[in-house]
Order: C-alpha cells, then structure tokens, then sequence
C-alpha cells in the first residue's frame, strides 16, 4: 500500500480482519472467510428460522470457549458447509488453534445461504474452495457483489421465484472516535424485499413485468400461503468487527443490535424460510460502550446489506 494511503472502508478497515473469497462463476457458487489474527472473542445472533449452521453452539453463553478463528459465510446451502474443513486445514497448517495439548484445533463458525436454482447446483463450496479462500485472504479486501458467498446469491423470492434479482456480498466500516473501528459484511439472499432505509425505495426483489419491483408485503397479505413453497431457501448473513474490547455476553448483545440492520433493510425479514444469522467478531482492547458499538454495527450491516444487493445487480 502507498505510503499515506487508507485502508479501504470495508470490514478489513478493522485491525486484524482479513477477508478472502473464493468461487465458481459458472456454477455461481462461492464462500468467503473472515480471519480474525490470534483469534477472536465471537457471539453470534439466530433470527431466521431456516439456519444452516456449524460451531455456532460454542458461542452462546456458559461455553467452555470464547475465542474462534474463523468464520465461514458460504454458498451451497449445507453441503457449502465442507468448505469450513478447508479453512481449519489452513489454519491448522498455520499452528492456529485451540491448544489441547496433542493438537492445535481451529474453531471454525459457519453459516450457509440456499444458491442451488442458481447455476449449477452439483458443484458447492467444499474443502478445496474453503482453502483457497484462506489462501486469498487479505487486509485490503474490498470487492463487492457476486464474488465468495455473494455469488450466487438473489433476492425476492415471494411471487415467482424466477422473478427474484441478483444479491451479493456488501461491506463497509465506520471509524469512531479514540481510533475504534467498527466493520460489516453482509450477503442478501432473502425471502423479502430489499430496500433502502434512507427512502423505502425497493432496491432489489421480485420484478414485474413493466420492471418494476412487487410489494412482497402486500403481496403476502393476499397470498398468505402460496409463495411458502420453497422454504429454507433464502438469508441474510452478516459478520461485524470491532477492535473495541468485548468480552462473549457484549459480543452477542452487538450480534443482536446489529441484526436491527437486516430489518431495517429486508421485508420481511426473520421469517419461517429465511436463515438470518450475524456472527460479531472482538478482535482488540479498546474500551468502547457497547450500546454504541452495536448501534454502529446495525447501520453498517443495513448499509452493507444494500451495498451487496447493488452491487450484485450490476453483474
């Protein structure tokens, strides 16, 4: 990086968080991976009632553990999830782990989102593309849209699903004051509508035929039944960072916060065949209120949620 030059606004603009994606264009699948350095104190917050998961158990509270390192966003739905067994290959080749004496074991979190009507659905997110996502990981990562798990994400599946947009992975970052840096990375792949918060404006859903987007909550309120019949195929993921100092109870009160950004972005949202899920990530020791770390971290993964969509509009 040139001397003076800034680190980009996305997730990676907090300290020790590097990103790395890896996937399939033409089976439009893929998987991204956030590497906390040293690890991280992680919680995690379940909204979506069609969750595909692994190790999100030992980041509830009263666990034995409170530090991970790594989380999975990934394509595939739980098939994608062998591609968390590439990322602890890796880290384990790195020494990274919890140390149990005979081993070091890397504690690897992972969440799916549904992409099998897009592309080829045989070909999912395995070891190898779980490793090579570790092994493009960078601190400088800041590509948007359909790349990693974004791409093969879509969005607006309640009238005709053949009618949904393209979604993808969205980031940014907000500095705060005494150098606190707060992150956010989100994929869309909701059941609902995404929109803008700042207007109401549908950025991203099930297109009529003038173009125009449908009203997926009018719609449902007509159509109460029907547009349930491919459940478990959509959600929002999203992963925040903060280098402020976080112990595990505060790290799942900001994962809570931050999932008012999914709501605010996404309608419905947390409905019966979304998988909505937020991991948060401490990675520092700086003393920070955690009221404001999780009000930042819910702008951030509203405005993360439209960046991906946007971006992933645009091809």
């Amino acid at each position: 990086m040139p001397k003076g030059a800034k680190k980009s606004l996305s997730i990676c603009r907090v300290p020790g968080i590097r990103v790395g994606h890896a996937q399939d264009m033409k089976a439009r699948t893929g998987c991204t991976v956030i590497l906390p350095e040293g690890g991280a104190v992680g919680g995690v917050d379940v909204r979506g009632s069609s969750p595909g998961t692994r190790e999100v158990e030992l980041l509830k509270p009263v666990r034995n553990v409170d530090r991970i390192h790594a989380v999975v966003l990934t394509g595939g739905s739980a098939f994608g999830l062998d591609s968390a067994c590439g990322v602890q290959q890796y880290l384990e080749e790195q020494g990274v782990g919890y140390d149990v004496v005979v081993a070091k074991v890397p504690l690897v979190s992972a969440a799916v989102i549904f992409d099998l009507f897009v592309g080829d659905p045989s070909i999912r997110p395995d070891k190898q593309m779980g490793y090579e996502a570790c092994r493009n990981a960078s601190a400088d990562e800041d590509r948007e849209g359909r790349m990693g798990v974004g791409t093969g994400a879509t969005v607006g599946k309640v009238g005709d699903p053949l009618r949904r947009s393209d979604g993808g992975l969205g980031t940014c970052a907000e500095e705060l004051p005494n150098s606190i840096v707060v992150g956010a990375l989100a994929v869309a792949n909701s059941f609902g509508d995404v929109i803008d918060p700042d207007n109401g404006e549908i950025v991203g859903g099930n297109r009529l035929d003038d173009g125009s987007f449908l009203d997926s909550v009018a719609f449902l309120k007509e159509h109460p039944v029907d547009p349930f019949r491919r459940a478990g195929t959509n959600t929002t993921l999203a992963v925040v960072a903060t280098n402020a100092r976080l112990n595990k109870e505060q790290a799942i009160k900001v994962a809570q916060m931050a999932q008012v950004g999914i709501s605010r972005t996404t309608r419905p949202a947390h409905t019966m065949y979304d998988g909505d899920i937020v991991f948060a990530l401490s990675t520092g020791d700086r003393e920070a209120d955690v009221n404001v770390i999780g009000t930042v971290a819910a702008e951030l993964v509203a405005r993360a949620v439209v960046r991906g969509v946007r971006a992933g509009m645009k091809g």
